[in-house]
């Protein structure tokens, strides 16, 4: 059949020009900035961003618990520039995470009248929030620039520099989504003085989850460090924690930005940092509301460190190092729901979601990974019993 092309990126078919073929490109450009004390007065990111309109209105979803902690100093920073404002506060985590709690954001976005083109929508909360309001904005007339706040370890280093959105639905995980991109990412790491210390933990799931695939230097700070980043929050109370502290944060987020940026889209389904995320979101939910994210994660890696040790990849010493760091990050290595017929159930819904293969990352010693398509049932159970062992013992 003939092809002509008449305008760039649109071409006929056809002579008779019966059909179309359009091609479009879309680029796209955020910014993750480091900004302690975000509400300091003194800085201008949340004035700034989305021009200058001669009324500056700012709509904010802010997460329930940390509106009772930060709600007066966010309203304080905005009445200190004359901003409108409206908080949203909205009660976000995995048990509500889900179309209900998106239609309500959007409710209130629609009765606050928000223009769009020059007013951001302003998300400060944990990987949940920040999923819902990135979701609720992408839906809202089309697309509406947003703005994240994240709270948690988890969003600093994880759920808050990626362009993915996601709701829970029919009871799996992140089943409803987009891909989104913030307009601006603010971290702001002295939030975590205010998190319990299950939090910190929990985010340290997924810090250590590059370290284990993609940077050694990453896993020894952890080894190193860890307690101390657990216990001091990330602040750095002694000087040389404070360094540890600074490091392991830029090493997990550009790790993580890496592998995020040349796949976005995810049209590439090897992804290494789908570690510790093939069998933990089935995990996750079935133990849901006992078990945080980060935890599950973990018990996802420790379950494929002991395969990866089975199949030579992770030699014997290494593999008790991994499950010595994890228990030093008081993270779990098991949960009771772990069971060959629920972990055979997960990988078959990975790989419906991984286009046929299971593509599942498996470390290599420490700081490498490769990629299998061949991990068999009988493989799942011995693995479970040896690692339920490690526990035991």
């Amino acid at each position: 059949m003939a092809e002509t092309t008449t305008t760039p990126g649109i071409v006929a078919t056809s002579s008779r020009v019966d059909g179309w073929r359009i091609q479009a490109t879309r680029d796209v450009r955020y910014e993750i900035r480091i900004r302690d004390d975000v509400f300091d007065v003194n800085h201008t990111d949340l004035l700034d961003i989305g021009g200058s309109p001669a009324r500056t209105r700012r709509f904010v979803v802010i997460d329930a618990t940390v509106h009772q902690i930060y709600g007066d100093r966010v309203n304080k920073y905005f009445r200190h520039h004359n901003v409108e404002h409206e908080l949203y506060v909205c009660s976000a985590n995995e048990t509500v995470k889900q179309f209900e709690t998106v239609s309500g954001i959007v409710a209130a976005i629609d009765a606050f009248g928000i223009d769009r083109r020059r007013e951001p929508i302003i998300a400060i909360g944990g990987g949940v929030l920040t999923d819902m309001v990135g979701l609720a904005a992408n839906l809202y007339r089309r697309g509406t620039p947003v703005v994240r706040i994240p709270t948690t370890l988890i969003g600093l280093v994880d759920a808050g520099v990626g362009v993915k959105t996601g709701i829970n639905f029919n009871g799996h995980k992140n089943r409803l989504g987009t891909y989104f991109e913030s307009t601006l990412t603010l971290l702001d790491r002295t939030f975590l003085t205010t998190l319990d210390r299950r939090h910190i933990a929990n985010g340290l799931a997924e810090i250590l989850k590059i370290g284990l695939i993609k940077d050694a230097k990453l896993f020894e700070l952890l080894e190193t460090y860890g307690p101390a980043l657990l216990e001091q929050k990330f602040q750095g109370i002694e000087r040389s924690v404070g360094r540890a502290a600074e490091e392991t944060l830029q090493r997990a987020i550009h790790g993580m930005l890496e592998e995020l940026q040349p796949n976005l889209w995810e049209t590439q389904l090897e992804r290494v940092v789908d570690y510790g995320h093939t069998f933990s979101p089935t995990i996750e939910m079935r133990a849901l509301p006992a078990l945080l994210h980060g935890e599950a994660v973990c018990v996802d890696m420790a379950l494929t460190t002991v395969l990866a040790r089975r199949r030579g990849l992770v030699g014997d010493a290494d593999c008790r190092r991994i499950l010595a760091v994890m228990r030093s990050l008081e993270l779990p290595t098991w949960d009771r729901h772990l069971e060959p017929s629920l972990l055979v159930k997960a990988l078959d819904d990975t790989v419906r979601h991984r286009d046929g293969q299971q593509r599942l990352p498996m470390p290599v010693g420490i700081g490498d990974a490769v990629f299998v398509n061949d991990v068999t049932a009988a493989e799942l159970t011995a693995a479970l019993d040896e690692l339920r062992g490690t526990v035991d013992g």
